[in-house]
């Protein structure tokens, strides 16, 4: 029913988190983002912001031509509303599980991946971008400690679309400089997830995508990841 175009990165496992949790029927379609798959006329047709995950629904509810979905929190949000599962149907509790969907796309994603760049990928080491997008991670980390105080996931007693947003930044935790022993609520809950079946099976896919995973990138993957003008 859905093809996903897909690597191994954060925000390409928050979408196999769902489509395992759901047991959905799925083909992936990898996007090999450091040959620059993401800049082919075939994918910016699917994905125009030339990032990966994008998904195509092969069986939209609407009966028309396949349904092309791009953007991790909007393919999580169109899975939901698909399937019925994993977002609340009532109001108050629907809010909050967006609340904190957006508070991932906005924020944690966008600050982690900065914290990444910096401390693992930039040439040159630049100590206050390091220092600021480290304690911005820091900060971050403390919010959703806050939050999980007294409660088993993010938008409550029920795993949503809010955890599977947030969990694929949070299990690099030690490359981002954190140390899970600070934020208790965090450590209990990033436990729980970890052991859920379906966790093991969205990121067993990874190494068989890509079998390089976790290798130091190439020149070449560099510039295909980091290199890119407008064009």
């Amino acid at each position: 029913m859905f093809d996903l175009y897909y690597w191994p990165t954060p925000n390409g496992h928050k979408i196999t988190l769902f489509l395992e949790e759901a047991g959905l029927d799925y083909t992936i379609k990898p996007v090999d983002i450091g040959k620059g798959d993401q800049f082919t006329a075939d994918y910016l047709s699917i994905s125009p912001n030339n990032k990966m995950p994008a998904l195509v629904d092969h069986a939209p509810a609407d009966g028309g031509a396949p349904q092309t979905v791009f953007e991790s929190g909007a393919i999580l949000l169109y899975l939901a509303e698909k399937t019925g599962q994993f977002l609340p149907t009532g109001p108050r509790a629907r809010v909050e599980v967006l609340e904190w969907l957006f508070w991932q796309v906005a924020g944690l994603g966008p600050m982690l991946g900065q914290n990444h760049h910096f401390n693992q990928y930039a040439p040159e080491k630049i100590p206050y971008a390091q220092d600021r997008y480290t304690n911005e991670t820091r900060r971050l980390y403390g919010v959703l400690d806050k939050r999980l105080d007294g409660r088993d996931f993010i938008a409550g007693g029920a795993y949503s679309i809010a955890d599977m947003a947030a969990y694929p930044w949070i299990v690099p935790h030690a490359k981002q400089k954190m140390d899970l022993a600070d934020f208790p609520n965090v450590q209990r809950w990033f436990d729980a997830i970890t052991a859920r079946p379906a966790t093991a099976k969205a990121y067993a896919l990874g190494p068989q995508v890509n079998p390089d995973l976790g290798q130091p990138l190439t020149e070449e993957q560099r510039r295909h990841m980091f290199g890119q003008p407008a064009r």
